[in-house]
């Protein structure tokens, strides 16, 4: 955002004082003004571009609240990057033999989400992916996740993909909810759910276990809050106009087992900050640090490793 300088003009000097008598003043001037015999200095205003001044002390809050305001609405926006349909590769879902399933938010949000059973799977991941894109970019998770020995139920957020509405945080929260329910109304109980996040949908993640029952939870390039990691970004003002997804404060009141994957070169999200979130975190606690692993190629580097660790998870929750 750019603004337009401000420039200085002097409002008002009085005139020098003269020297008359008392007599003369009063019958040559009439009665002084209040404070006529003060000495104004140049006052600096703010030029409005209608000709009309506003001064300094006045017109200053206004530019700073104006631009404080500003940043806050864009902090609002800046997490989310969703790509609509028809963009994407819905071509894959032959390839994964994934069906269409639609859910309705408490809301009134109508999603959309692809299912993908595993043979002799007793559990079922949902699947909460991160601020960018859609489903169809999370072909490698689900293929690793239901190889692993868990079907899958993979969400987009309202505003992604073929799902309605606008991202927010409160809507994410409640899209994860509705997806929640979905799974306990098509014969899955509580003991057999995984939540399983990538980045932003790291913090959905931790959001829902803390308040629902799970079998399990793994966070991939978790992070402690969302100022933690707009601090990283913009130092002291980005933690001001971003405090949302606060996954630190809640992560203490999951009651299952949690996986951490978090690549050693992830360059969006710090790998301090997914070990910051991993000590807050209650035991039983696992932390999978991902060699030469960035942010968007954390899967691809791990190879084989990522499989394994899953299912040796999931061993521990059956």
């Amino acid at each position: 955002m750019s603004c337009a300088s401000a420039d200085a003009a002097p409002l008002a000097r009085s005139a020098a004082p003269v020297n008359v008598s008392q007599s003369e003043n009063c019958a040559k001037t009439p009665a002084r003004a209040p404070f006529s015999g003060l000495q104004l200095h140049p006052t600096k205003a703010i030029y409005t571009g209608s000709g009309m001044q506003i001064p300094w002390y006045i017109g200053w809050p206004i530019v700073i609240a104006s631009a404080v305001g500003i940043l806050f609405i864009v902090a609002s926006r800046a997490p989310y990057y969703p790509i609509k349909y028809p963009n994407g590769f819905w071509e894959l879902q032959s390839k994964l033999v994934a069906e269409d399933v639609w859910i309705l938010t408490s809301d009134g949000v109508r999603l959309h989400a692809w299912w993908v059973k595993a043979p002799q799977a007793s559990l079922v991941t949902l699947y909460l992916h991160g601020n960018a894109g859609n489903l169809t970019h999370r072909f490698l998770p689900i293929r690793e996740i239901t190889a692993a020995g868990s079907s899958i139920l993979m969400l987009d957020y309202r505003g992604y993909g073929k799902s309605g509405g606008s991202p927010s945080e409160h809507g994410l929260y409640t899209d994860a909810d509705a997806a929640y329910l979905y799974l306990l109304s098509h014969g899955y109980n509580a003991q057999h759910i995984v939540l399983q996040g990538e980045s932003l949908g790291t913090a959905v993640a931790v959001d829902l276990a803390s308040r629902k029952a799970c079998a399990g939870v793994v966070l991939e390039a978790a992070f402690t809050s969302g100022g933690d990691v707009a601090n990283t970004v913009l130092p002291v003002i980005g933690p001001l106009v971003f405090r949302s997804f606060d996954s630190k404060s809640k992560i203490a009141n999951i009651r299952a087992p949690v996986l951490f994957f978090h690549g050693n070169r992830d360059e969006i999200i710090p790998l301090k900050l997914g070990r910051n979130l991993f000590d807050a975190a209650p035991e039983p606690k696992w932390f999978m640090e991902i060699p030469e692993a960035g942010h968007n190629d954390l899967v691809e580097t791990a190879g084989s490793t990522y499989r394994e660790r899953l299912h040796e998870f999931y061993g521990h929750l059956q």
